[in-house]
């Protein structure tokens, strides 16, 4: 599933191609994906102005000039590809679309975006914009990890009465929100703490680490598009690249890439997850 640096790169991918632009029609070219389209979400989409792109967690948020916003999970396999070649302008009926095309932003100026979606776990929906931190996708995440209110002293405040495996909390989106197993597996990495260490064991200098090394692992990942595992790509249709810098993750039975380290890097399950780690410099 696209974690957090995935989306922040479609989000960047879309924000020349929408922000300012008239979506002219959304089409919607079934009648649900996870869950049913909002009634009338294409009348109300139609003729407004995108005034803004942005990120929550995992979800993408358009914001329309009516006040509205549409709210997107890419989910399992969900894509975003952005055509410029004004191949579609109001040819709305054409046949250039591919069988698992479910949803083709028209924008005025004859750019196309399409949301792919092959298994459909993706999802969208629909809702006033002063209304978000209410809606039930989103009212209940934690901070961002890249915002100011992630820091040492709220860790510290969440963790001393968890007493389950840091990776398993890490992963709670009420603690912190947009962290996928991923990048919880090289965060862990980067910051040598062992992913199955009691959370309300972690001293404050393992939970400083964990926060620098949050944010500079995720900035790594966006800067370079992601990593491109099964389905993600850019809206630009190119592969993420952050995967040739795994350090643990998928690297079951491999050396650890740390200089002078001779252990081999493990796999274990945890809450039905895949954890690699290096039981050497994670301790």
């Amino acid at each position: 599933m696209p974690e957090l640096p995935e989306v922040e790169t479609v989000c960047s991918g879309l924000r020349p191609a929408m922000d300012g632009n008239i979506i002219n029609k959304l089409e919607l070219r079934r009648n649900d994906l996870r869950w049913p389209f909002p009634k009338d979400m294409a009348d109300r989409a139609n003729g407004n102005r995108v005034i803004g792109v942005r990120r929550r967690a995992k979800y993408i948020l358009i914001d329309l000039s009516s006040d509205q916003t549409i709210i997107i999970h890419l989910g399992m396999s969900g894509r975003i590809l952005i055509d410029t070649t004004n191949k579609g302008i109001f040819n709305y009926n054409s046949n250039i679309f591919e069988k698992h095309d479910h949803v083709i932003f028209h924008m005025q100026n004859g750019t196309l975006i399409t949301f792919n979606d092959a298994r459909r776990f993706g999802a969208m929906d629909m809702a006033p914009t002063k209304t978000l931190d209410k809606h039930w996708l989103l009212k209940r995440l934690g901070p961002e990890p890249l915002g100011n209110g992630l820091n040492a002293e709220y860790f510290f405040t969440r963790f001393k009465n968890k007493n389950t495996a840091i990776k398993t909390t890490l992963l709670d989106q009420l603690i912190v929100a947009g962290l996928g197993n991923i990048y919880v597996c090289e965060i862990l990495f980067s910051s040598g703490v062992s992913p199955q260490k009691d959370t309300n064991k972690l001293e404050m200098k393992e939970i400083e680490r964990l926060v620098k090394f949050i944010r500079s692992v995720l900035i790594e990942a966006i800067e370079a598009g992601g990593s491109s595992l099964k389905d993600h790509r850019q809206t630009n249709g190119e592969l993420g690249y952050f995967q040739h810098n795994f350090a643990v993750y998928g690297r079951e039975g491999e050396n650890c890439v740390n200089d002078n380290c001779p252990t081999i890097i493990k796999r274990v399950i945890q809450s039905g997850r895949s954890t690699f780690y290096c039981s050497n410099c994670q301790r």
